[in-house]
């Protein structure tokens, strides 16, 4: 058999020459459609390259624009060409301009000599599946579209608009099953002769005019109609971005290209060099390959959408900063918040760091400014310690903090005297493990040995800092892994509530708890939140604390931890 092309041509006219003059020296017969509004010189030396062909032709220019019947208009021009002048052709196969083959033509020739009667067309109805990526997708059919997408878009919205509210609807001539699919087929003589010769075609072709992007309906409607076999699948690999817009191949993509096993690709960059030399060398220089299969590749394309579009779990681009909810991971890693333990404990963070043998900051939201681990002024990607920087965005302090310490667990100490700009965020970020006793602030105030007056009210501030902050923590919204205690029911047992937390940020394997960290001294605090109720303040978050229980000495075994006093 013999197999003839169509080639839709409108830029990079030089490259389009080079794949016409491969498949012609090939035997195979091409007819080429260069658009109208393409220069006459640009033309000119195009015919000149490819005059020395007698199997090349060029037929009648239209000017062509995307989305109207310009493109049907085209390639029926270039296939009723092929058709007449290439009695000997059976297959007839659709390209553009910026296409390029990927395997030699002897092999796409065999493959379809063993398919004489099927057309390679994807061509799926829109009630079944969903084909389109955005725009309109059954209206297209229902519509006219008498204007420009691209050149008359208020036009074009308010005239579907319009439509709409009267509710207009078109009606579909008899035998038309609308489908959709893409423009790039190959097609039997029988099926395209069919569709160009049909009684009723000036009807279909009227109704086809006014459909919006029809060079992806017509053929693909009609091929429904008169072929005898349609394997819905194109030949040619083409991928498209999550707006429907194709990707571009450029040099480095050869090996990804001939991983795909299709005989042609588009859309190809017309500089790319390394990928025209090669792919259109010599047959023998090329190894056969196995039948097409672009899902081959379909992951690393789904892979490549994917981080355009959501970017990378909690890496924040000023290109693509994420609306609230709609974060791909609003951090990259997991990190632990420690709510109440440095007023609970003496020299919490350096026991803790010992304990888990890593980093430990302290309070990273102090109003004085960020208390890095070593007490240092700048961390990683020159994350400064400044309070009035830090303050600015504390959300992004934080996300960045996370990104620029990948690898390594963050830890830091956390309060109600801290900024607390970052409650809800946190609460809502799966990566986060927040351990609470509610209360302990009422021990720094205690020892601070100020006018009682002051102590109140502050001891009042901090309550219901420290009430809001629980209140978001016992949300729906919570994703976080979140534990919490009020003072009292804290330290009737530390080492059993610090062990869980503690086996989540050692790494597995991690030995028991052998001792506590040294817990302030509470002589007297009793005597300290009595006067706090009898001056009219409740510290309801600090619990029934009872200190006899606490006040025993502990006693050391060997198979049980002890209280370090």
């Amino acid at each position: 058999m013999t197999l003839g092309f169509i080639m839709m041509c409108h830029t990079a006219l030089d490259r389009a020459a080079q794949v016409a003059r491969f498949w012609a020296e090939a035997g195979c017969p091409v007819v080429i459609h260069v658009d109208r509004r393409v220069k006459p010189r640009a033309f000119r030396a195009m015919t000149g390259m490819l005059a020395d062909l007698g199997n090349v032709s060029f037929c009648e220019r239209f000017a062509c624009e995307w989305g109207t019947w310009s493109l049907v208009a085209a390639t029926q021009a270039a296939a009723a060409q092929m058709l007449a002048q290439h009695a000997h052709v059976r297959h007839v196969y659709l390209a553009s301009g910026s296409c390029l083959p990927l395997r030699p033509v002897e092999e796409l020739t065999t493959y379809l000599d063993a398919r004489p009667d099927t057309d390679f067309i994807e061509s799926v109805t829109t009630a079944d599946v969903g084909w389109t990526v955005g725009g309109l997708d059954v209206e297209r059919f229902m519509y006219r579209f008498p204007f420009s997408w691209r050149r008359q878009r208020a036009l074009f919205d308010a005239y579907v608009n319009l439509q709409r509210r009267l509710k207009l609807r078109r009606r579909i001539p008899d035998g038309i099953v609308p489908h959709l699919g893409s423009q790039w087929w190959c097609l039997t003589r029988q099926t395209l002769s069919a569709i160009l010769d049909a009684p009723d075609r000036p009807a279909v072709d009227r109704y086809f005019r006014r459909v919006w992007i029809p060079d992806e309906s017509y053929f693909q409607t009609l091929a429904r109609r008169h072929s005898r076999q349609i394997e819905s699948r194109s030949l040619t690999l083409s991928k498209f971005d999550n707006q429907g817009k194709p990707h571009t191949f450029y040099d480095d993509h050869l090996q990804l290209l001939r991983r795909s096993d299709c005989f042609v690709a588009r859309k190809i960059w017309p500089r790319a060099d390394r990928l025209y030399r090669t792919l259109l060398a010599p047959s023998e220089a090329q190894p056969e390959r196995a039948e097409p299969n672009p899902g081959k590749i379909d992951r690393l394309f789904s892979s490549a959408v994917e981080r355009r579009v959501r970017g990378r779990p909690g890496l924040y681009m000023q290109s693509r900063f994420p609306r609230n909810d709609r974060e791909n991971g609003r951090t990259c890693a997991p990190y632990s918040v420690f709510h109440g333990f440095t007023d609970l404990f003496e020299d919490f963070d350096l026991w803790l760091a010992k304990t888990i043998g890593g980093r430990v900051h302290g309070h990273l939201f102090s109003p004085e400014g960020a208390e890095f681990s070593g007490g240092a002024s700048v961390f990683n990607g020159a994350l400064s310690a400044d309070a009035t920087l830090r303050d600015y965005n504390p959300r992004s302090f934080l996300t960045n903090l996370v990104w620029n310490s990948r690898g390594e667990r963050q830890v830091f100490q956390f309060s109600p005297r801290d900024n607390q700009a970052c409650n809800a965020f946190m609460a809502a970020d799966p990566n986060a493990q927040i351990s609470v006793i509610s209360g302990t602030w009422a021990v720094r105030l205690w020892q601070s040995g100020g006018d009682f007056p002051d102590i109140r009210r502050n001891a009042a501030l901090l309550q219901k800092r420290e009430a809001e902050h629980l209140a978001i923590l016992r949300s729906m919204q919570v994703k976080a892994r979140v534990r919490s205690w009020t003072m009292a029911e804290f330290i009737e047992s530390p080492m059993e509530s610090l062990q869980p937390i503690l086996d989540e940020i050692r790494p597995r394997g991690a030995p028991p708890l052998a001792e506590a960290p040294r817990m302030a001294d509470l002589s007297g605090f009793q005597a300290f939140l009595q006067r706090l109720k009898n001056e009219g303040m409740q510290p309801t978050l600090v619990g029934d604390v009872s200190l006899a229980g606490a006040q025993r000495p502990a006693v050391q075994d060997c198979a049980r931890p002890y209280l370090v006093r």
